[in-house]
């Protein structure tokens, strides 16, 4: 059974990390690195097959918000809704935002688009998407990996729990999201009662300074 796991892997492995890291990636991309430890990816190709998913994922929503940004703003609401947001962070962090785009919660996708919208220079973006891309994959591919050599060094036959050691790989990666989600959460409400106090204020007539004519 590990042996078919292992020939499966290795014929269509890097093609579902492609895919994975085309669309967002990171548990995916986990995922592989502990696997490549394990002897049943390799760590190079894993990268590489990363690398060039989330680039050419990226390289595609820029387009597609260069070339049909106003019929998406139309037909999906939630891009609408994450416009002006968007807008700001654009504004406030500049060419910044097109390398910390990919590591942005809730913009993973939606900023390239905008990005697109806008005047940002595409060899700009192609040039700060590629670096993005490079160190986005080689951090969480090693932080699979460096988490299944941190298990070596307390489980002598890592293999015999290999099944209870994916679970586990699991849960933090779900931990880690779902803080995320938590986090965000917290600070939209916490955004939405400070604006309800600021209007539940009694607003004060403003003092007439002007002295009685003669």
């Amino acid at each position: 059974m590990q042996e078919l796991f292992k020939e499966y892997l290795q014929v269509h492995g890097y093609w579902v990390l492609f895919l994975g890291t085309f669309l967002e990636g990171e548990a995916v991309l986990i995922f592989a690195g502990f696997l490549a430890f394990q002897g049943y990816l390799d760590i190079y190709l894993v990268i590489l097959s990363a690398l060039v998913g989330s680039f050419l994922g990226d390289q595609f929503y820029f387009q597609i918000g260069r070339r049909k940004g106003a019929q998406l703003l139309r037909l999906f609401t939630t891009i609408a809704r994450k416009f002006r947001k968007a807008l700001r962070l654009i504004e406030r962090y500049g060419t910044f935002v097109a390398f910390v785009s990919r590591y942005t919660y809730g913009f993973r996708i939606i900023l390239p688009i905008i990005l697109g919208m806008t005047t940002f220079p595409s060899r700009r973006f192609l040039f700060l998407n590629l670096l993005s891309a490079l160190t986005w994959s080689v951090i969480f591919s090693l932080a699979g990996y460096l988490f299944g050599k941190t298990a070596s060094l307390f489980i002598e036959d890592l293999e015999r729990y290999e099944p209870y050691l994916m679970l586990v790989l699991a849960g933090v990666i779900a931990c880690f999201w779902s803080s995320h989600f938590v986090v965000h959460r917290w600070r939209k409400r916490h955004a939405r009662a400070r604006l309800n106090r600021i209007k539940s204020r009694p607003r004060h007539p403003r003092p007439n300074h002007h002295l009685p004519r003669a």
